[in-house]
């Protein structure tokens, strides 16, 4: 009877850890602010509330992150695809993460 409450102990402890991990954010919003302010604010306007990019193609951050399904995988799948009217930026893993959750950020709560 000790080893089966033991076991289950261990399995509810097992479970608890992993719900911490999946909550956990990817990234640092505030990392990947200072890096879309440095590399992408030249094109897009990357501030809550900055409605008009400097180049009218980019949608601004806000724009992009209160898109109808917008989610943290298809911001992955988006800059795994090329895209013409962007340059060709070699993001590592970690900006990425950091940068996907920014634009998260910029979701508004409903």
């Amino acid at each position: 009877m000790r080893s089966i409450a033991q076991s289950c102990l261990v399995a509810v402890s097992i479970l608890a850890g992993s719900q911490l991990a999946v909550g956990q954010e990817l990234g640092e919003a505030s990392a990947g602010f200072d890096y879309a302010n440095r590399v992408c604010a030249g094109c897009h306007a990357v501030t809550r509330g900055g409605r008009v990019s400097p180049n009218e193609k980019a949608p601004p951050f806000d724009a992009i992150a209160n898109t109808r399904g917008m989610s943290e995988m298809a911001l992955r799948v988006w800059f795994q695809t090329p895209h013409p009217t962007m340059p060709n930026l070699a993001l590592s893993p970690r900006q990425k993460d950091d940068v996907v959750a920014y634009i998260l950020s910029l979701k508004e709560r409903q």
